[in-house]
């Protein structure tokens, strides 16, 4: 009988959190859609396809941080390290292709490795040390900035090889920028980890909680080691589609991603506590940081006006979602 009625409860609380999860997407889409109509009373040109590519071009840099920071939200973790991850990586491709569309291989490995090696130090730093995330994250941000200071002097060298831009830049039809197209591969490729595969489900199951993840059998080490591994890799490979886009690297060009990354989770419908979200929800996420800070920007808010806004947004949608479910054995 015990059983039976355990077995009734994780089928409950479970069909009860896939509802929520799927009610907390289409707030998050409905939410664009608001957006975009706010926008559009200021100037008609707001809504017109060419503008609202140039958002998604702007949202597919922000999206693909996101992407891997939803990673390791979902294991109950979280990553503070983005910022001088992804202007490292940055800098490794302008300083060795220095403009040379033969040497774009090369930069771009070695900026990938970076991402990696950031990630895998961070993984294993939670897994094995017992670290909390914040605090090794946040660190290992710091450490990330004064090598990244070191190696550049101060002033990054080089420019982007043209292939690298028109990659980033180029249109595909005529139409879509190919960094959207690259986001949307990445969409996919997360999509298929996160809610189809077995790591997924292990992400998920780690998230609700460890410790019965781990007495069920799930290697629970390596499982947040691979998450922080990708959530670095996708930090390094922003930093590259952002050299695309802006033709070098600067010091400082990661941090205006770091708690928007964190943000486009959060408003996206994943838990900051981990084990519940929808990958979609996360895009939708990401588009409507850049839609909202394109809105404020029309309506020539100041700064400290857009941050009140900005806020405000993100604690209405948070009170919109309500409270965060979790499935518990």
């Amino acid at each position: 009988m015990n059983v039976g009625m355990r077995a009734w409860d994780r089928f409950h609380h479970g069909w009860k959190g896939m509802r929520q999860d799927y009610r907390n997407v289409l707030i998050a889409y409905t939410m664009i859609v608001f957006i975009i109509g706010i926008g559009s009373l200021f100037t008609p040109q707001f809504a017109s396809p060419n503008y609202l590519l140039l958002q998604l071009l702007k949202a597919s840099f922000l999206g693909v941080v996101a992407a891997g920071q939803m990673i390791v939200i979902l294991t109950g973790n979280i990553d503070l390290s983005v910022s001088w991850t992804l202007n490292l990586a940055a800098v490794m491709v302008t300083s060795i292709a220095q403009g040379q569309n033969e040497r774009l291989w090369l930069g771009v490995l070695a900026a990938l490795a970076v991402g990696f090696v950031v990630g895998l130090l961070n993984g294993l730093g939670v897994a094995y040390l017992r670290i909390p995330s914040l605090v090794l994250t946040l660190g290992m941000d710091a450490v990330v900035k004064g090598l990244t200071i070191l190696y550049t002097g101060a002033q990054p060298k080089g420019e982007a090889p043209e292939m690298l831009n028109f990659i980033v830049h180029h249109k595909i039809g005529g139409l879509v920028p190919s960094a959207v197209v690259v986001w949307f591969i990445i969409s996919i490729i997360c999509y298929l980890i996160l809610h189809k595969s077995g790591l997924g489900r292990k992400i998920y199951a780690i998230g609700n909680n460890e410790i019965c993840s781990y007495l069920s059998g799930i290697k629970t080490n390596r499982v947040i080691i691979k998450a922080f591994i990708l959530s670095g890799t996708m930090n390094a490979l922003a930093g590259v589609l952002l050299v695309g886009y802006a033709g070098r690297s600067f010091n400082g060009m990661g941090e205006p991603y770091l708690l928007p990354g964190i943000a486009a989770v959060v408003i996206g419908g994943t838990n900051i506590l981990g084990g519940s979200g929808l990958y979609m929800g996360t895009v939708a996420g990401a588009i409507i940081i850049t839609l909202l800070e394109s809105t404020l920007s029309i309506m020539q808010i100041s700064q400290a006006g857009r941050n009140i806004i900005y806020g405000i947004v993100i604690l209405t949608m948070l009170f919109m979602y309500g409270r965060g479910h979790k499935v518990h054995e």
